[in-house]
Parts: structure tokens; sequence; C-alpha cells
């Protein structure tokens, strides 16, 4: 696998050479700075790419190979009418991200809000810190801070009751908190969503079922799928991250079953999926193995991080990348062995682009001002003990 990180641009605490030191060879990176749905220009990319290439001729390479995320705009999630305005902009979009030999561009389906957590710092046996998602303060957040109507009906009736006793007793600073933690926008960004106008946007969605929301999904890729494909550019999905409906929005790429749909709907290579460890994985019921033996060929980018499902709950925190539920020799082994298909059958992308999603934060980092879930020296520790997995397996395939 080619080993990457992401770098958010200039503001990022990591800087690319703190990435180089840490032996990845590729970048994966974003144009934050410009609006959702906006074109992105070959000006600007140009921009981003010089950045991620300066020293280049002095050092150890790197290049930015991954896009993650172009963003699909909340127009396109809702099938409105302006849709066709967006997705035109999407596919100039990835125009110019050939021309400039960007080829891999991730993205996501989640309505309204990209990811949720409801703690940023919760603490590892070994003090390091990391995400942590808790069922009953998101019931509380949604009943008690948000009080978004016929809440209820989507909690248990001891979750609501606990989460009530749980909200009475919290002091103003710390339903701050969760609120700003669950509101907290996309990765790499420091702003949230105001918790004033935040139901607006749920409101948007109310008519926008399960079903629909899959058709919108499906009309998007159905036109720009086959224009990536003539572009040599490989589009790949995230998964829903949590893979669960929150918030009374529907969730559709959670599950095999879900890919599966979303793979018939553009039968085109380029319509494939961002392997993401993490998300998938905290659904007990995604075999991960076989959704790689399936899919493979539709698999362009890899994330790698395990999550630890908490017993009797729907809670779940980050783990050691080797140490949750999800059994990374076995994923790992079933990836290398892709890459193998790959090569045999000629294909020039047969090396997949993978990065160490999520660490802890821990050491120095403990101490800065980090992305949550993106410190450096967590990161790098992920990435050790998963090239260390990666050479002894490859190694043992080759015997």
């Amino acid at each position: 696998m080619i080993h990457t990180m992401r770098w958010f641009g200039p503001n990022d605490p990591v800087s690319l050479m703190d990435i180089r030191q840490a032996g990845c060879a590729g970048i994966v990176s974003a144009l934050h700075q410009i609006p959702v749905g906006d074109v992105w220009s070959v000006e600007a990319i140009e921009e981003r790419k010089a950045l991620i290439e300066a020293g280049n001729e002095q050092y150890t390479p790197l290049q930015w190979l991954v896009v993650e995320s172009l963003p699909v705009h909340e127009y396109i999630k809702k099938g409105l009418p302006t849709r066709e305005l967006y997705i035109e902009n999407y596919k100039q979009s990835l125009e110019n991200l050939a021309a400039c030999g960007i080829k891999t561009v991730c993205y996501n389906f989640m309505p309204v809000l990209d990811w949720s957590r409801t703690q940023l710092d919760y603490i590892m046996p070994e003090g390091h810190k990391t995400l942590r998602f808790v069922w009953e303060d998101f019931a509380l957040f949604d009943l008690y801070i948000l009080r978004r109507p016929d809440a209820a009906s989507d909690y248990e009736p001891e979750i609501q009751q606990s989460a009530f006793e749980k909200f009475e007793k919290m002091s103003p600073d710390e339903i701050s908190v969760l609120t700003n933690t669950v509101l907290l926008g996309l990765p790499g960004s420091e702003e949230a969503f105001d918790l004033t106008h935040f139901q607006s946007y749920l409101d948007a969605y109310a008519h926008i079922d399960d079903r629909q929301l899959r058709e919108n999904l499906y009309y998007f890729v159905k036109a720009v799928a086959p224009v990536a494909q003539e572009l040599g550019v490989n589009l790949c999905i995230h998964p829903d991250d949590p893979p669960r409906s929150l918030l009374g929005l529907p969730r559709v790429v959670s599950t095999e079953a879900d890919l599966e749909e979303l793979m018939q709907a553009s039968n085109v290579r380029a319509n494939g999926i961002t392997f993401c460890t993490g998300s998938l994985g905290v659904r007990a019921d995604n075999d991960l193995v076989n959704i790689i033996e399936r899919f493979g060929d539709r698999i362009h980018f890899v994330h790698l991080r395990t999550t630890k499902r908490e017993d009797g709950t729907r809670n779940f925190h980050e783990a050691p990348h080797l140490h949750g539920d999800v059994d990374m020799y076995a994923v790992v082994k079933a990836l290398l062995t892709e890459e193998q298909k790959r090569k045999k059958a000629g294909y020039q992308d047969n090396a997949l682009p993978m990065r160490p999603d999520h660490g802890f934060q821990m050491l120095d980092d403990l101490h800065k001002k980090t992305y949550p879930g993106y410190s450096g020296i967590g990161r790098l520790k992920a990435l050790a003990e998963l090239r260390g997995l990666e050479t002894g397996i490859q190694r043992a395939i080759s015997l």
C-alpha cells in the first residue's frame, strides 16, 4: 500500500515535513477554503499541489495523491432542482483535478453532519486521549439541548430517563462542550454549527426518507461516475460515521448491502469505495474481509483504524489500531491480496493509497491544539504499527 497522511493545509499544526519524516509518500488533502459547491479551479489546485511538492528536490518526494474530500452540496443530497448546477460544478472540479494529475477523489453522502462524536478527549488507560461516541450523551443533546420534535421515538425509555437525569446535573460549560462536540463541522475545521439554526437544517430533510436519500445518491453517481471514468479519476465514497441513523436523518452507506446497491447504481469502476475499517467496523454485522473480497476492484482508498464497541451499549471509542474490534491482520492481508490481483491483471493503480485514520492524542501532542483524531504523534504510532503488520504479511505471502 502507498502510505499517506491527511494534511489540512497551511494552518495544519502537523507539517508536511512531519508527514514526510513519518515515512509517507502521499498526501491526502482538500481545498477547505472553497465554499461547498463551487468549482475547484486549476489555479487553486496547482497552488495546493505546489505547497505539497515544495522541497521534493531536496527531500524524499511527497505527492498529492488523494482528495479528501470534494464535498457534495446539500442541494444534491436533497434532490432539489438546483442540484443540476452543483453536479455540473462537481464534474468541472473533477476535470480540473484530472488535468493536474490527481486521480483519486473521496466524498461522502451523509446529510447535514459529516461525522458525529460526543467526546473528543476520552482518556484511555495508558493516558492517551481519543474520540468517543456515547449513545446516552447523544440522546441528551437531541432530547434536552436541541429539543428536536419527535426525538423521543428514536430512544429507548431507559436512555431517555438516564439522559434527563444526567442533563439535570450538567453545568452550562458542560452543556456547551457537548453541544460544540456534536455540532462540530468537517474534520479539519474548528467551526461548529450554530445551535439556534441547526434545527432548520434538519427540517429541510423532513420529507426525505431512506429510499429518497438513496435515490438522490444514485442520481448523483449516475451523472458523475461516467465522467470520472472517462477522466481516469476514481471516485470513492466514505461510509457513514457512525453507520446508523442520527437525529432522524437517514444514513445509506452503512452496510455491505448499501455498498452493493450503490455499486450497481452506476456499474463503472470509477464508482468506488473508500474502505474505512473504523466506520464500517462499528457495526458487528459488517464482515470487513468479505466486503474486500466482494468489492475489491472498487476500493480506491483505504482508511485503517479500529473502534471498540462497549459491551451492552451503542457506545464505541477509537481503539489502538491493532487491538479493537477490527481484525486488522485479516483486513490487511485481504487488501494485500487484492493488490496482487490488480498487479497480475495489469492495473496501473495496483497499489492502494492508505492512511492511518484517527490517532491518539499522546506525548507532546497532549500539550498542543490539534484537530480531533489528527495529531501527529498518534498517527505516527498507528502508521508504524500498520507498516510492521503489512511488512510481516508481505513476507509471509512471498514465502
